[in-house]
């Protein structure tokens, strides 16, 4: 996690309206050559203040066209790290990328460090285990460093979104860049959410370690501690994996746990029941109990499309769930988080009015702070695993990057 210098005391006292004031005013003046952006995980105080709001890949995405479409000159993401990153890998030399705390990191994305993810490929690829007949093929979610998605990018891998993952872990199956030749077993390496990994190699039919516990076969699918020698694994373990998950997961939604779950539909038998959905970074017990999961976005349409009276358990983040609470009960639709525990991206949270002020102060002194650049090199392999991905799914990253 990089470091942020504290900031001055001035905007640690002022009262929040005097910030909103403040924010408001340096946006109004920089006109179009300034964007902000706000994650659906930012706490509202900030998201008052963006021009776009959405989810990660598709809101850089966004970001992208409307910089090209207004000149826009400085890109304020109000989101974490790797966010910041692809936004500066999806628009042009001209445009800056700001993050207004460098300590807004992801805990998820962190844990999966390029150096590690190097050795573990040396790993598989080891003439005392590797197998003429098995290709390993990487997947990274886009919650992922650039580094990590460079060398995706570069072992002839792809991203994925957490909407698109089964999709991308078909492609992968099927050869990925190369189609599968006679008698070849295709492996995958999926990085760094083992829980989205593990739900989506379970939709793709594939057994995992939860299936194997409840006496429905061997597991086909084992966790990779770099952390550990070997990763943790025994070679014949090793043999027997189908897909690796990267030991890494959400430190939000990995609060929820299945008697959640259980304990809202018991509580909701007398107000004719509620339906939970979930996100799929929950642990696989979660989401078997859940009645759906999907993506931040699909979690947002299937709420905005929900009838009048019925009642939802919410599993994501809270400030995104009490966003949807509010609006949906305008519809007579009643939304809650899934747990009662502080079920908040502590991280996003360091984005916050002070801040995003002080950010903006400094472009008015003619200052770039916290300015966010992906290495060139690490971006032409990066853009490739998007592409991958893109090409797949639909759309194109190079296009957005100009």
């Amino acid at each position: 996690m990089l470091w942020q210098p504290s900031l001055p005391e001035p905007y640690l006292k002022m009262s929040g309206a005097n910030l909103s004031a403040a924010i408001s005013a340096r946006r109004e003046a920089f006109g179009a050559d300034l964007l902000i952006l706000g994650h659906h995980y930012q706490q509202d105080e900030v998201i008052q203040h963006a021009d776009l709001t959405g989810d990660s890949l598709k809101l850089s995405r966004t970001a992208a066209e409307e910089c090209e479409k207004r000149g826009t000159k400085y890109l304020v993401f109000c989101g974490v790290h790797f966010m910041a990153e692809t936004a500066d890998m999806l628009t042009d030399d001209s445009v800056a990328v700001i993050l207004p705390d460098l300590s807004a990191g992801c805990s998820m994305a962190d844990m999966a460090d390029y150096d590690d993810a190097v050795e573990t490929w040396e790993a598989l690829h080891d003439g005392a285990v590797a197998d003429p007949h098995v290709r390993w093929v990487p997947i990274t979610y886009v919650n992922s460093s650039a580094a990590i998605k460079a060398f995706v990018g570069e072992n002839g891998g792809a991203c994925c979104t957490s909407s698109n993952a089964y999709e991308v872990f078909q492609w992968a199956l099927e050869g990925g860049t190369q189609p599968r030749a006679s008698g070849e077993e295709i492996k995958v390496l999926f990085l760094p959410d083992q829980h989205l990994g593990r739900n989506t190699a379970s939709r793709c039919g594939f057994l995992t370690e939860v299936d194997e516990a409840a006496g429905r076969g061997p597991s086909d699918c084992r966790v990779w501690n770099p952390k550990r020698d070997f990763g943790g694994l025994s070679e014949l373990e090793l043999k027997q994996t189908k897909v690796l998950l990267w030991a890494g997961h959400c430190s939000v939604h990995k609060l929820f746990r299945p008697e959640h779950v259980d304990q809202v539909k018991s509580e909701s038998t007398d107000r004719g029941g509620i339906t939970v959905i979930v996100h799929p970074e929950c642990d696989k017990t979660v989401v078997d109990r859940a009645d759906l999961n999907g993506s931040t976005e699909e979690i947002i349409r299937t709420i905005e499309r929900a009838e009048p009276g019925s009642n939802w358990a919410v599993g994501t983040e809270i400030h995104l769930v009490n966003r949807l609470a509010r609006a949906a009960a305008k519809r007579d639709v009643h939304v809650r988080i899934l747990s009662d525990c502080q079920c908040l991206c502590t991280t996003m949270y360091r984005i916050d009015p002070p801040h995003l002020l002080w950010s903006l102060d400094q472009l008015a002194a003619g200052k770039i702070a916290n300015q966010i650049r992906v290495h060139p090199v690490a971006r032409e392999k990066a853009l490739l695993a998007l592409d991958r991905m893109l090409a797949h799914t639909g759309g194109r990253a190079a296009a957005a990057a100009g």
